[in-house]
């Protein structure tokens, strides 16, 4: 997740506590959809879209983050 900002995702998450919880938040709901998407975990369809929804919200927040941080507006 917007590994064109790489440097500063990286020093985001080393000084600002809620950006690193929210960056590990996302990283986690992606790991369990792809396990339940591939079956791997037990989950139902309504359940993975629920939890895709919760990513949405979270990346839109951490987009946010990153824009005040100083990346310009696309």
């Amino acid at each position: 997740m917007f590994s064109e900002f790489s440097g500063l995702v990286a020093q985001l998450k080393a000084t600002d506590p809620t950006f690193a919880a929210l960056f590990d938040k996302h990283t986690a709901l992606d790991e369990k959809v792809r396990r339940m998407e591939t079956h791997a975990e037990p989950g139902t369809h309504e359940e993975i879209e629920i939890l895709k929804k919760e990513k949405l919200l979270i990346k839109d927040h951490v987009y946010a983050m990153l824009k005040k941080a100083g990346i310009p507006a696309t």
